[in-house]
């Protein structure tokens, strides 16, 4: 799938979207290469079971000071990033079971976790998703396909209810466009938002609750 198309807001409305489109093409520096990331679940690493993968807090990027004499008009940049699962949420890939026991699932139903961009002012998802695959991770991907199969299983605590969820471990992060000023040097703001970002790394997530 290719994600690529420039949307653009003057309101300060928030503009949500989730991604799953079929064409693409605009021009421009920073528009988004064509992306076409696609998991297999029955081809996945053993990534179940990440203790401490979603940081508490929102890790900090540090990067050049948005100022430009030379390049291009209008750039994104990431001022923080937070590792997180991405739920798929469709039927079939989300159980409960307990008290007590030995749960075991496997994905029913395929489907496409899909990358969420919102945000006020002028942007484009296409160019959001080319900046994070530089500065949050390459395995970044504007959509990921996920197939039936990949089973799991857990011992629950007695007395306790075990619960999965089918998902891609991603990230979440805030960005802002900016366009040079008048004078060709300095920036200024002209948009921003927040984006979930879905890699190609697919498992499921395992927790316990009292009910």
């Amino acid at each position: 799938m290719g994600i690529g198309a420039r949307h653009a807001s003057t309101s300060a409305a928030t503009a949500a979207l989730l991604l799953c489109l079929v064409t693409a093409g605009t021009a421009g520096a920073e528009e988004a290469p064509t992306d076409g990331n696609s998991v297999a679940a029955d081809q996945t690493t053993e990534i179940n079971n990440r203790q401490g993968w979603e940081d508490e807090t929102d890790q900090p990027i540090v990067e050049v000071n948005p100022r430009r004499c030379d390049g291009p008009s209008t750039w994104y940049q990431f001022s923080s990033k937070k590792a997180t699962f991405v739920p798929s949420w469709w039927n079939g890939t989300s159980f409960k079971d307990g008290p007590g026991g030995t749960m075991t699932v496997s994905v029913l139903k395929s489907g496409t976790i899909s990358l969420e961009v919102s945000g006020t002012g002028e942007w484009s998802a296409g160019a959001i998703l080319a900046k994070a695959k530089t500065t949050i991770s390459v395995k970044v991907a504007g959509s990921v396909s996920v197939s039936t199969g990949h089973t799991y299983s857990q011992d629950i605590p007695r007395n306790k209810y075990g619960h999965m969820q089918y998902g891609s471990w991603g990230y979440k992060a805030n960005w802002k466009r900016y366009r040079t000023s008048g004078n060709g040097c300095g920036a200024v703001e002209i948009g921003h938002g927040t984006t979930t970002l879905p890699t190609n790394e697919v498992g499921w997530k395992w927790w316990v609750t009292s009910s």
